[in-house]
């Protein structure tokens, strides 16, 4: 017979553990299955040198801030000792690893086939983020390069590309973070964008974002963002910016064995990186037929409008505004436990 839970939290990272933080807290029972054998969700998975946007009090879950950090901006081996001892901290109820297959609905359940066998939830709270789902585009010749392709995903620093010449694409923070990663190292680095860069205000980061969303939040009808730009300019961006190794070239026209083409200019590459953004990662609720044409589910109060069972936390703004954050996750987690709790209490 399958376990019975109230609850089963698909995912151990952020959302997951914000989400298991909050069903303690109104005594909620539930499981939090994640697929990784360590703590820490994707961060564990991120290249050594990526820096928070935002210093520690802004970049913490529910309930403990996360410990100061002698450089404004953390770095990631400070995130993932952070969420290891989040967990331990409040005995979340984690089991890892444990791999989701698929989730089927039943008259009075969801059934969460594992390989570690079934979960029967009333509810299930899906948490898996965006890093198992790295989205690369289309490009023509792709097939034909002969060079290394990877995505940022996959980046683990720039030890790997002494002395080539690599083609960095992609114009968000992951892009210009590998970039500057690699000026020192590589012998040469192009940033490849469809777009020119738009770097936010020097003084700027992500705790000035956050205030932002949370205000919009409090009132929809509130002034548009007041800082225009996407690029958190971190101290090793500022360096690869002033000594001009942010000079973006435009994205190519199609790739050929040595390299890409860009126009008139042929440029010869060794690798390429995609830094070119995730989709989410859903693969485990096929079998429940959410998404729409747009790729992702209809929600309403981050519960799937076609089944109400299924429940979404930590994917970005369609799971609320700066839900994809540590500090904003949060906020969306505590408001569907409670809704939960309410629903859990009422059926007895």
């Amino acid at each position: 017979m399958p376990r019975q839970v109230d609850v089963a939290v698909l995912g151990g990272g952020q959302a997951g553990l914000a989400t298991s933080y909050h069903l303690r807290r109104v005594g909620i029972d539930h499981v939090v299955l994640d697929d990784r054998a360590h703590p820490g969700g994707a961060w564990a998975s991120a290249w050594p040198s990526l820096r928070l946007f935002s210093p520690s009090a802004y970049s913490s879950l529910p309930g403990w801030p996360m410990p100061p950090h002698p450089d404004t901006f953390p770095p990631v081996q400070h995130v993932r000792a952070y969420l290891r001892d989040y967990e331990a901290r409040y005995e979340l109820p984690v089991e890892r690893p444990v791999r989701v297959d698929d989730v089927r609905s039943t008259p009075d359940r969801l059934l969460v086939e594992t390989d570690h066998g079934e979960v029967a939830a009333r509810y299930v709270v899906s948490a898996t983020g965006t890093w198992a789902a790295p989205f690369v585009p289309m490009v023509e010749g792709a097939h034909t390069f002969a060079g290394r392709q990877l995505h940022s995903a996959q980046y683990r620093g720039p030890e790997d590309f002494a002395g080539q010449r690599v083609a960095v694409v992609g114009g968000s923070n992951s892009g210009v973070q590998i970039t500057a990663d690699l000026v020192e190292t590589a012998d040469r680095v192009s940033l490849v964008t469809a777009r020119r860069l738009r770097f936010l205000p020097d003084d700027v980061d992500g705790r000035h974002l956050f205030d932002e969303a949370s205000a919009r939040l409090r009132d929809p009808h509130a002034a548009e963002a007041a800082f225009v730009g996407n690029i958190v300019v971190l101290p090793q961006v500022r360096r690869a910016r002033e000594r001009g190794a942010l000079r973006v070239r435009a994205m190519f026209d199609r790739m050929v064995p040595e390299g890409a083409v860009i126009g008139r200019d042929r440029i010869e590459v060794d690798t390429v990186i995609w830094c070119t953004g995730f989709r989410p990662a859903l693969r485990h609720l096929r079998s429940l037929r959410l998404r729409t044409s747009a790729g992702i589910p209809e929600v309403s109060g981050n519960r799937s409008v076609r089944d109400r069972r299924v429940c979404f936390v930590g994917y970005g703004d369609w799971t609320g505004p700066a839900s994809a954050t540590l500090i904003g996750v949060g906020r969306t987690a505590k408001a569907l436990a409670a809704e939960l709790a309410t629903e859990l209490g009422a059926r007895g």
